[in-house]
């Protein structure tokens, strides 16, 4: 549905995109991560038709966007960054307008207009003057827009920026539900979204992918993929020698003691699965376990690693970097 052919965009002297190849299917839900000034926006923007690229292309559902871009902009929704739109509107009257762009009236444009207010929930905010909503439903009118054609292509650029706990909730949700039968990218800083909603993710550095994993391939990168977080009461601290001599434990890290017990995690060799191997020789030392909890990976841990690293020169799944 969308693949990007050694993508190129400069301004002036700034490189801001500098050769992004990758292909994004239809069903899959890719987030889009990279640090701020790494190109995502941009890279989306391209994309969409809204950028020329310097270089290379985009191709989205067969037509390139150098040559057919309003054949891209008719299969694909898009939500900018910052979600634009004519404050002295209202909901109402902006999603009208904008469902008439797309070529519908009357009966039909009501119809596709009532349908993403109640996807989004906007029905309590409809008629107030965009200006006076808050940054989290300006949010949503943004992402009902995106919404009103029915797009094979959705483009979200931080769709659950601005909105409190149960919105996003609520907006992952409807991702999660809109993945299943198109295809969406979205950037976002939040790396829990990136788990709750994606089946995969790209992660971008310096304008060149350094990441095309799914979010489990990327946990299993962490250095503490499968440690063993362990809390002991502080008078079996001995055990902690006997379980630093296992083959397959590489390191103890030990935590501020805490009402009377020790805290610590205990880093696999290799990221293996270490967890049998601790609790036998636990139960072995009869070791009173006050908690014992087994960490899939911290993404957090990998994104610093992977655009703080040099940029590789080809990537797992999305052809050069």
């Amino acid at each position: 549905m969308i693949e990007l052919r050694d993508l190129h965009r400069s301004f002036g002297p700034v490189v801001a995109v500098d050769g992004i190849s990758m292909s994004v299917g239809r069903g899959e839900v890719l987030g889009f991560l990279g640090p701020n000034g790494a190109g995502k926006s941009t890279t989306m923007k391209m994309i969409t038709g809204f950028l020329t690229p310097t270089s290379g292309t985009a191709v989205v559902d067969g037509h390139d966007v150098r040559t057919a871009s309003l054949a891209v902009r008719r299969v694909l929704g898009y939500l900018p960054e910052g979600a634009p739109a004519y404050p002295d509107m209202t909901p109402a009257g902006f999603l009208r307008w904008a469902a008439e762009i797309r070529g519908f009236r009357g009966v039909e444009r009501a119809r596709r207009v009532d349908a993403v207010v109640g996807r989004v929930q906007l029905e309590s905010v409809l008629h107030q003057p965009i200006e006076t909503l808050s940054k989290g439903f300006k949010r949503r009118v943004g992402l009902a827009q995106a919404l009103l054609h029915d797009p094979a292509v959705l483009i979200l650029d931080e769709p659950t920026d601005g909105l409190d706990p149960n919105q996003k909730h609520e907006v992952r949700n409807l991702i999660r539900a809109l993945g299943s039968e198109k295809t969406v990218i979205l950037s976002t800083h939040i790396l829990e979204e990136v788990e709750a909603v994606c089946t995969r993710a790209v992660i971008i550095a310096r304008g060149r992918i350094v990441a095309d994993k799914t979010p489990a391939e990327l946990q299993a990168m962490s250095r503490v993929h499968n440690a063993v977080r362990l809390r002991i009461p502080r008078g079996s601290g001995a055990v902690l020698d006997e379980l630093g001599r296992l083959a397959s434990v590489s390191a103890i890290e030990r935590g501020a003691d805490e009402e009377g017990h020790i805290a610590c995690t205990i880093l696999p060799r290799n990221g293996r699965p270490i967890v049998a191997e601790v609790s036998r020789v636990l139960q072995q030392k009869g070791v009173e376990v006050d908690g014992l909890s087994v960490e899939a990976g911290r993404l957090d841990e990998v994104f610093r690693t992977v655009t703080t690293a040099p940029a590789p020169t080809t990537t797992a799944k999305g052809g050069k970097a």
